[in-house]
């Protein structure tokens, strides 16, 4: 089946856009559903992000239904929809359009992605590959990296602090979702991308079962790179041949070092911490928790890119890439984020 179109067994399934507007603010939206939760079952959230990363306007609207139909079988065709609220719907080609207001007229956004041209890769389709069919409590699918796309966008209680610029204009937008059990007791995430240089990078992972891994991609026009398990993995937490992990949400930093026979790569990425970190609700099997989730759109993340100088594993490594990206996201998740529960965003 399509792993961007919904997952009827799913206990839980979860659709994150990104959207990256003209005057450098960015729009975060969720659409999420646990259907069987007895409380906060469905969720519809929307965070206006500024590029300085101040005066951030969020909403997260707990609702009672939401449908998913399937329009049209075996393609990538269907509809989140979200009653007094709008929808989601992804047509036969790939391509996603967004209609939403909300019910007391504090936010409404219209957007249609132009193309579907920036899938995972061409040859993979999913950052898990294979394993994408296996039973794990949680999974990652990367539906677009960088979809252009049309914007209309009204946030009465800004005034004039909404640009004009991002009233009606081209934007780009990254899509993603999460589906299965619920989130990991742990987690990061990391997404980064360069329209103008087609360069990009994207991590997601944390603990699950007994295990901390974590699935990277790297882009360029000159280097797609997917590091995944067996290589990204620490085994039952001690042992990681491949891959040296360190996060510290206390100076808001990240880090790894993560290889496979041939390439390497470190990534360091921090962003500010007095000011530009917004909770987020997750998805779980009793509903939706609020703050489980804190993210910042004003990181910076550094790469280091390295190839293998022979075909011997004692062979030395020589660096072939150096990347810089501003205005990334960082995202620290359960126990990575201590100050998470209700009523504890800064």
């Amino acid at each position: 089946m399509e792993h961007w179109a919904p997952h009827p067994s799913a206990q839980f399934e979860g659709y994150y856009s990104k959207f990256d507007l003209p005057s450098g603010a960015h729009i975060a939206l969720i659409i999420c559903s646990v259907p069987n939760a007895p409380s906060r079952p469905h969720m519809v959230s929307f965070t206006y992000y500024p590029p300085s990363g101040h005066t951030i306007f969020q909403r997260e609207h707990f609702i009672p239904t939401m449908e998913r139909p399937i329009t049209e079988k075996s393609s990538k065709a269907f509809e989140l929809r979200v009653p007094g609220m709008g929808s989601m719907r992804t047509d036969s080609s790939g391509r996603i359009s967004y209609s939403f207001a909300a019910e007391d007229k504090s936010w409404q956004l219209d957007a249609q992605c132009d193309d579907y041209s920036t899938a995972w890769r061409h040859d993979k389709s999913t950052p898990e590959g294979w394993m994408i069919h296996l039973p794990f409590p949680l999974h990652w699918h990367v539906h677009s990296l960088c979809s252009p796309a049309t914007v209309e966008l009204d946030i009465p209680a800004l005034g004039p602090a909404l640009p004009a610029q991002d009233r009606k204009s081209r934007a780009t937008v990254h899509q993603e979702k999460n589906w299965a059990n619920s989130f990991p007791d742990a987690h990061m995430w990391i997404q980064a991308w360069d329209n103008e240089q087609k360069k990009g990078i994207c991590l997601a992972g944390g603990k699950i079962m007994y295990n901390t891994a974590y699935m990277l991609g790297y882009r360029s026009p000159s280097l797609n790179l997917d590091f995944v398990p067996p290589f990204s993995v620490s085994y039952l937490n001690l042992l990681s041949p491949f891959m040296a992990v360190k996060n510290d949400w206390e100076t808001r930093t990240f880090s790894i070092s993560v290889s496979n026979y041939s390439y390497k790569l470190e990534l360091r990425a921090r962003a500010p911490k007095e000011h530009g970190w917004f909770g987020l609700a997750s998805p779980f099997p009793d509903g939706h928790r609020g703050n489980t989730c804190c993210e910042s759109f004003i990181a910076t993340i550094e790469v280091d890119v390295f190839e293998r100088s022979g075909w011997m594993p004692w062979c030395g490594w020589k660096r072939v890439a150096r990347e810089k990206w501003e205005g990334a996201s960082l995202e620290f998740a359960g126990a990575y984020y201590p100050e998470r529960g209700e009523g504890k965003e800064e």
